[in-house]
């Protein structure tokens, strides 16, 4: 699989951690990445929480490519509810209308 800029993906951190965020850009050494947030356990199942929580928000990470075990474009629900959590805007689930 070969990353894609502007896309969202899940990583998976050599600490076990999983990072859900939209690449902004990478190189041979490290991705650079927006708004990354982690995966945790919560009262009501898995949620996604802030990955950094002392940076200005928005600002632009950079992920070592050594740090990660293994990467995939993130499953649309999931995807949905990131960028619902990041931006704020609901996304509305794809639905067929019948007339």
């Amino acid at each position: 699989m070969k990353l894609e800029k502007d896309e969202v993906y899940t990583f998976k951190i050599n600490s076990g951690e999983e990072v859900i965020a939209k690449v902004t850009g990478f190189d041979d050494k490290y991705i650079d990445i927006s708004e990354p947030l982690s995966v945790a356990p919560g009262p009501q199942g898995m949620g996604l929480i802030q990955s950094v929580f002392t940076s200005e928000p928005g600002v632009v990470v950079r992920l070592n490519i050594n740090s990660i075990t293994m990467f995939a474009q993130t499953e649309d629900k999931i995807k949905l509810k990131y960028i619902e959590t990041t931006t704020g805007i609901s996304v509305p689930s794809k639905k067929i209308l019948v007339g």
